[in-house]
């Protein structure tokens, strides 16, 4: 199914919380959700929490960890008696944690493979996980090089750098795509993930789909070119490129902030796609659902080249079982996940870099969501 243009995904920009590791807001006693000292989040009457209570453990996608920071925080202030514990440690880890049967759901940037949902099996009972797209936004190649304000990478070029094959800033490849820049001859430093993540996995997939020849590598979650240095999580490259002269980088949008400079992608159309949800969400819109069922894995147009369209792009999935959650944390489950994909929820995003899910699609994850057990 083509995602309908005319439910292209808002656009929505927003900055991140400061935290890192767990996150963990506990949904009981005081009215005051706002970590100390802030403004206190009201209860939410729409937000329908019905038998849920006890925690809620889950993991996953470091890119969705400030969509996910303002989720709980709206969410505890409603459902007192739910303490929900989200860690951003990768996607990897997240399936894995999953798989192993220690978490209520998982957030991941990549869908599941065959084999993750043939292993599904064993911890959903007479049932399989399913993909449950929740939120989208592009990803950003972010980079530190003093006096260069604007910079456009084609996909062969960008392929040739985090390949190790292209190593100052004043590369000729670099010069002809920015003739107006001082581009000083200083080393580039490109930073990728050490961690398993669904953000080089849907990096990697851009880099194989738009530059086919310069990127020999099969796209994946762990990173496969020679060379570069690393750094775990979103926060962590993020860290990197900040302080790290002549450093470059990608990650989820909502971390580019505080000056952070990113890439303008040179497509193949008439100008330069800035990285922008509105322009991140054209190429969304080009997205065919090819999951089997009630899954809702989405093929993504990586290799767009539809006019003001940014094709490095990801969708972050909640992953839970179709049936066969366990009992204890179903309720919460089904309260916690029907909040965020319900409009209200959806809504939240506003401010963060993310963009709500397609209409058509947000409404298949509410009647799966709604029927989970």
């Amino acid at each position: 199914m083509k995602l309908q243009r005319k439910n292209r995904l808002r656009a929505l920009s927003l900055g991140a919380l400061a935290v890192s590791g767990a996150l963990a807001l506990t949904a009981c006693g005081s009215d005051d959700t706002s970590g100390g000292g802030g403004e206190k989040t009201k209860a939410n009457a729409n937000i329908k929490c019905d038998d849920a209570k006890g925690q809620l453990r889950a993991s996953g996608s470091s890119a969705q960890k400030n969509a996910m920071d303002g989720w709980v925080k709206q969410y505890a202030a409603s459902c007192k008696d739910v303490q929900i514990n989200y860690r951003p440690d990768g996607s990897g880890a997240g399936v894995t944690a999953f798989l192993q049967g220690q978490t209520a759901f998982a957030g991941s940037d990549s869908a599941l493979k065959p084999d993750e949902i043939e292993k599904s099996k064993k911890v959903c009972t007479n049932s399989q996980a399913i993909d449950l797209p929740m939120v989208g936004g592009p990803i950003a190649v972010a980079y530190n090089v003093p006096g260069v304000d604007s910079l456009t990478l084609d996909a062969k070029t960008m392929a040739d750098i985090f390949n190790n094959k292209i190593k100052t800033w004043n590369d000729k490849a670099i010069e002809k795509l920015n003739p107006k820049a001082k581009l000083p001859k200083t080393k580039i430093q490109a930073f990728h993930r050490s961690d398993e993540s669904g953000t080089t996995d849907n990096f990697t997939k851009y880099l194989k789909a738009a530059a086919p020849a310069a990127w020999p590598y099969e796209p994946g979650k762990t990173w496969e070119a020679k060379g570069g240095q690393s750094a775990s999580g979103s926060s962590g490259v993020a860290q990197q490129v900040k302080q790290t002269t002549g450093a470059i980088t990608y990650m989820e949008l909502s971390y580019a902030g505080d000056g952070v400079k990113t890439v303008d992608l040179d497509t193949g159309a008439a100008e330069p796609v800035k990285a922008t949800v509105e322009n991140a969400s054209k190429a969304i819109a080009e997205a065919k659902v090819v999951g089997k069922g009630k899954d809702l894995a989405l093929d993504l147009a990586y290799d767009t080249k539809a006019e003001g369209a940014y094709p490095i792009t990801l969708v972050t999935y909640e992953i839970a079982c179709e049936k066969g959650n366990k009992a204890e944390t179903l309720a919460a489950t089904k309260s916690f996940l029907t909040y965020i994909a319900s409009e209200e929820g959806q809504q939240t995003l506003s401010d963060k870099g993310y963009a709500p899910i397609p209409d058509e699609i947000a409404t298949k994850v509410r009647e799966n969501v709604a029927n989970l057990s």
